[in-house]
């Protein structure tokens, strides 16, 4: 199927991506709209994968990714040894009902 292109231009797309990827990393779960959180899941699903195998390499693509250097190293020193021994799943979408002004879905986006 793809990806949503959530009514933005690429550029605006991946840098609010990339934004909401950080800052799940950071804050360990986000409030945002469903279609975003599906988004968000798969790459932030990679970079917890990254985390895990944790190389040289792995790290240079997560901070490639990434604008916080800090919450990369975050996610490769306590994040992702915790998920060392898990195969795949390291996030939940939690449904919290309908934003006010447009009623948009929205969900709770989480590290399990």
């Amino acid at each position: 199927m793809g990806y949503q292109k959530l009514g933005l231009n690429t550029g605006h797309r991946n840098a609010m991506l990339r934004n909401l990827v950080t800052s799940l990393i950071k804050e360990k779960r986000i409030q945002t709209t469903e279609t975003r959180a599906k988004e968000v899941k798969s790459i932030a699903e990679k970079m917890v994968t990254l985390a895990k195998r944790g190389d040289l390499a792995a790290r240079r693509q997560a901070l490639a990714y990434m604008y916080d250097e800090e919450v990369v190293r975050d996610l490769f020193d306590k994040v992702g040894p915790i998920y060392a021994d898990r195969p795949g799943g390291y996030t939940r979408i939690v449904k919290v009902g309908h934003r006010r002004g447009d009623a948009a879905p929205m969900v709770i986006l989480e590290l399990v």
